[in-house]
């Protein structure tokens, strides 16, 4: 797919490019289209979410227990590593 941009907006491009290191205008242009590919299904899943069934609400022992989780796997791969 070939598009012409106006020249206010091959500069804007090109800036682009040059300031994030995306290499050409090409490789700017697919990445924009992705993300919004990802922004897109992201936005997708929030129906399903938002009438999913609650669940019991996330505290601060939750945490607790995670990082005890973690930390117990952490030390059983790695003998003598330092729990998260």
């Amino acid at each position: 797919m070939n598009r012409t941009l106006p020249d206010t907006l091959k500069a804007f491009v090109d800036e682009q490019v040059g300031l994030r290191g995306d290499g050409t205008g090409s490789e700017y242009v697919h990445e924009l289209i992705r993300q919004d590919r990802e922004r897109l299904h992201r936005r997708g899943l929030l129906p399903g979410g938002a009438a999913s069934v609650p669940t019991t609400p996330v505290d601060a022992a939750y945490f607790c227990m995670l990082r005890d989780r973690a930390g117990g796997r952490v030390l059983s791969r790695a003998q003598g590593s330092v729990p998260l």
